[in-house]
């Protein structure tokens, strides 16, 4: 079966290919790039990317999604906003849902929030859900606003804050001295 006698056959060398050429009438890169969205209507919702050479002096607004790798010096204000390890904003943020694995130093503002271990944030949070991973850095004050509901003027609503100080969540520490 095995001799030790006969050498294996030497192997064929592959025949080298022409290198590959596009055609002259091959499609134009698209750098506004889209990715797929969960919306009503199925359509697509935009999304930029500021990357990590690059150097914003003034604000960011707009309807899309942004992921940030570079710095900002300015407002950001988008519907989802991810800051990269080496995204750098020094402003206010706004957004729906707020990832963050780099630097914030100004206030933050949005539904979900979810600083990673690597997030540092100087600032206050105020958020409907917040999450902060071991090892985040995090200096400020953590604001829980409870989602809107319908306010009926002139009728108290369950859960209603009289102080004048909107959807804020609130207590009446009085209220609590009976439970004791």
């Amino acid at each position: 079966m095995f001799n030790k006698t006969n050498k294996t056959p030497p192997r064929a060398e592959k025949p080298q290919s022409a290198p590959v050429v596009p055609p002259l009438d091959a499609p134009s890169v698209n750098f506004n790039k889209t990715k797929p969205a969960m919306t009503g209507m199925g359509g697509a919702k935009p999304f930029s990317s500021v990357g990590s050479g690059l150097m914003v002096d003034g604000n960011i607004t707009g309807t899309g999604d942004l992921h940030l790798d570079g710095t900002v010096k300015g407002d950001v204000k988008v519907n989802h906003l991810t800051v990269g390890e080496s995204g750098n904003i020094e402003g206010k943020v706004e957004a729906e849902t707020i990832e963050v694995r780099g630097r914030i130093v100004g206030s933050i503002q949005g539904k979900q929030i979810k600083l990673q271990a690597t997030a540092y944030v100087e600032g206050d949070i105020t958020h409907e859900q917040l999450a902060i991973d071991v090892g985040a850095y995090f200096q400020g004050r953590c604001l829980q606003r409870r989602s809107e509901t319908v306010v009926t003027p002139g009728v108290a609503n369950p859960g209603e804050n009289t102080g004048g100080t909107g959807p804020m969540t609130s207590y009446d520490m009085s209220a609590l001295s009976d439970l004791t």
